[in-house]
């Protein structure tokens, strides 16, 4: 049983269903009905044709969840006969369903929740683990997502640029339960990447490769975080690394620069540096001018701030850094790691401990914590 085309298959699926005249709700309910028939029937009698194979039945279960609902009458008056079994035409369903999942009408957690479901093919348990909450309430979540969208005309044209966003998203809950939502990302960019020929969403999935490449140097055996500069390069992986730059390069060959692509930019920069000590940060703070020019976003100040103190000096970095709120994220961990740099052991260490008790997540905290312990220690000594 081949479980990753299955789940390939799903989205194009639902799709031909939606164009037959089905609502996406009931559409979807009707594809997981058929996945269980076929995870049932295909080990031992596999189809030649797969994806007509789920559209003939998912079809069928379809109609017959209509009929069990009393609305057999006028159902069937708008699809007059059960269409000839098959996918259909070549109509790119997929991208619809993404355009579909990231509505705007949704939120966030409600469009990542509902692509994961009908894009990628993951179980309402997958995504509710994933996301370390109850099944029930996952349940809640996709239903609610589904009755939203319930009315949105199928053909409407999607906003790439928010399909972007949900995904991006997806990416930054990395792992957890026995769903790596970090290679769901990729994998369903890559998807997204082969129907649309949109610069974006090129350097969405460059910017995934080349994150997702460092990921093995990321934590220690413990779970504890390893910052950029200390890193094992040798255990990044190289492949990624270079499919990323070569994505990358494609997209910025286009001459449509994009947030996604300046970051992947950056990220390539740090990919491209043998040892922390040649990394060229010079171009890197030219490049967070670059994505400060196009978002203005406050996370990328400061990530920028940063980097100027890795060009220009520490001090120049906190001069960058005084001039952004104080109560952004991450901003009291910059401030730290600036001080200490900048020779203020004393302040560092009293900012490290400030920054761990405010941590959104316990490697992060811990990771502060022993920063401060480290200096308080010198300190003492």
């Amino acid at each position: 049983m081949n479980e990753q085309l299955l789940r390939d298959l799903v989205p194009a699926v639902i799709g031909v269903l939606v164009r037959r005249g089905a609502a996406f709700a009931p559409a979807e309910d009707a594809v997981q009905d058929a996945l269980v028939e076929a995870v049932r029937a295909w080990p031992d009698d596999p189809p030649r044709d797969p994806k007509g194979w789920l559209v003939t039945v998912a079809w069928r279960k379809f109609l017959d969840a209509t009929r069990a609902e009393n609305s057999r009458r006028n159902r069937e008056e708008r699809v007059e006969a059960e269409p000839t079994p098959g996918p259909g035409d070549a109509f790119d369903d997929t991208l619809q369903l993404y355009f579909l999942c990231a509505h705007p009408s949704l939120t966030p957690a409600s469009s990542v929740a509902l692509t994961l479901r009908a894009v990628g093919g993951l179980t309402t348990r997958q995504i509710a683990q994933a996301y370390l909450v109850p099944e029930a309430t996952m349940a809640q979540r996709i239903s609610r997502a589904k009755r939203t969208v319930s009315s949105i005309r199928f053909n409407q044209p999607g906003d790439v640029a928010t399909v972007v966003r949900v995904l991006y998203l997806v990416f930054n809950e990395g792992y957890s339960g026995d769903v790596d939502l970090a290679a769901e990302a990729i994998r369903l960019t890559r998807q997204l990447a082969a129907r649309t020929n949109h610069e974006e969403v090129a350097g969405l999935l460059a910017l995934m490769l080349l994150h997702h490449a460092r990921r093995p140097a990321r934590t220690r055996a413990d779970g504890t975080l390893v910052p950029l500069a200390e890193q094992d390069r040798s255990l990044w992986d190289t492949k990624l690394i270079a499919e990323g730059v070569d994505v990358l390069q494609t997209a910025l060959a286009r001459d449509r620069l994009g947030e996604f692509q300046a970051q992947a930019a950056i990220a390539a920069l740090h990919a491209d540096a043998q040892t922390a000590e040649e990394t060229d940060w010079i171009q890197i703070v030219e490049w967070y001018d670059e994505l400060v020019r196009l978002t203005d976003s406050p996370v990328a100040r400061l990530n920028r701030a940063v980097a100027v103190g890795e060009a220009d000096g520490p001090q120049a970095g906190l001069t960058a850094l005084s001039a952004l709120d104080p109560a952004l994220p991450r901003y009291t961990a910059a401030s730290a790691y600036l001080h200490e740099r900048a020779g203020d052991p004393a302040t560092a260490a009293r900012l490290y401990a400030e920054a761990a008790r405010a941590a959104p997540n316990l490697p992060e905290r811990t990771h502060l914590t022993r920063q401060a312990a480290r200096l308080n220690t010198e300190l003492r000594n």
